[in-house]
């Protein structure tokens, strides 16, 4: 991806982040991305072009960070996927932050929008490849439904805490319980 584009997508996410979808426009991204008016506009030809780059530029950026908060390392006890999935949902309360309230923005366009729903099913069928055989590995008796329960609960509280956040939040008993529940001990 040329760098003018991705710093076009780069700031459509912040303007997604701080304005919603309704102040995700062609001229405030170009003026979040301190571009000459018209580069979003000319990178991407209509607004649901818009949304598919997001899109993409999310699960690309998502991958990344799954990776280096040990997405694809698979937890070989219990403690090591409680501490992954409070990990993920530290990071997506920090520093993803921005990407977090855009991605959920995007969630409820996909109800509307079904160009959207294709590309975040696809990144979601990714997240739970990885995260069923870390179930199985570690004894659940469902590892698929125990996955989706498991990305529920974990969407479910970052969603609650972008929403209204605590500033004490601490994932880690939240994911403790079910995940302990899930395998059914300790």
């Amino acid at each position: 991806m040329p760098r003018r584009r991705e710093q076009v997508l780069d700031a459509a996410i912040e303007v997604m982040a701080t304005e919603g979808l309704r102040g995700l426009t062609f001229q405030a991204v170009d003026k979040a991305a301190s571009v000459p008016a018209g580069t979003a506009s000319n990178s991407f030809r209509t607004r649901n072009a818009l949304l598919l780059g997001i899109v993409t530029h999310l699960v690309d950026l998502d991958e990344r960070d799954w990776r280096a908060v040990g997405g694809i390392l698979q937890p070989t006890t219990p403690e090591a996927l409680i501490e992954t999935m409070s990990g993920v949902i530290r990071h997506a309360l920090g520093p993803g932050r921005s990407r977090t309230t855009a991605r959920y923005a995007l969630f409820l366009e996909a109800a509307t929008n079904p160009d959207l729903r294709a590309p975040l099913t696809a990144a979601r069928q990714t997240i739970t490849t990885w995260i069923t055989p870390w179930l199985q590995s570690l004894g659940s008796p469902a590892p698929a439904a125990h996955c989706h329960i498991l990305l529920d609960h974990t969407d479910g509280a970052i969603l609650h805490q972008i929403t209204w956040p605590d500033p004490d939040y601490n994932p880690t008993p939240g994911i403790r319980a079910l995940v302990t529940g899930l395998l059914g001990h300790p």
